[in-house]
């Protein structure tokens, strides 16, 4: 069931995402997906700082193509994988930790797809924007550039 998933490229910084993973307590040998994965960097961090596995999912060419010259520098081509596509066609059964940096009304429509793909115990790790009919588990700010960055940790 694809719908409008079309949200503005803005990449969460490093140490955004560093939090984020910590919070969603992503352990060796686990897998992320990351839905709108821009220029890969949340799949990058995953696997060199967490050797963990990652499935970045987007659907711009030119993100797709930065997303792979990244991945091909940092030397994790073992670990991660592109899929170009909208998120809402992919199966996520697989994801450990899926990290979102969409848009309320994107998660909203998304959580249906998640409560019916994501096995027990998977974590959700939104920035920004929460899932609307979820209670999280953890709500926190992360203060960086200047700005606080809300997480919401949710878990299936």
């Amino acid at each position: 069931m694809s719908y409008d998933i079309t949200v503005p490229y803005v990449p969460t910084p490093k140490a955004v995402i560093r939090e984020m993973l910590k919070l969603a307590d992503l352990k060796p040998g686990e897998l992320v997906f990351d839905l709108g994965c821009g220029d890969g960097r949340v799949i990058i961090m995953a696997a060199k700082e967490f050797n963990a596995y990652g499935v970045g999912i987007e659907m711009r060419s030119e993100l797709i193509q930065r997303a792979m010259s990244n991945i091909i520098e940092f030397g994790v081509q073992d670990r991660v994988l592109i899929i170009q596509g909208n998120f809402c066609d992919i199966n996520l059964s697989p994801a450990d930790v899926v990290f979102l940096y969409l848009l309320t009304s994107i998660n909203e429509k998304l959580r249906p797809k998640l409560e019916r793909e994501l096995k027990e115990g998977a974590r959700v790790v939104s920035h920004d924007f929460q899932v609307t009919g979820w209670t999280p588990k953890v709500k926190k700010n992360i203060k960086d550039g200047g700005r606080v960055h809300w997480v919401y940790l949710y878990e299936i």
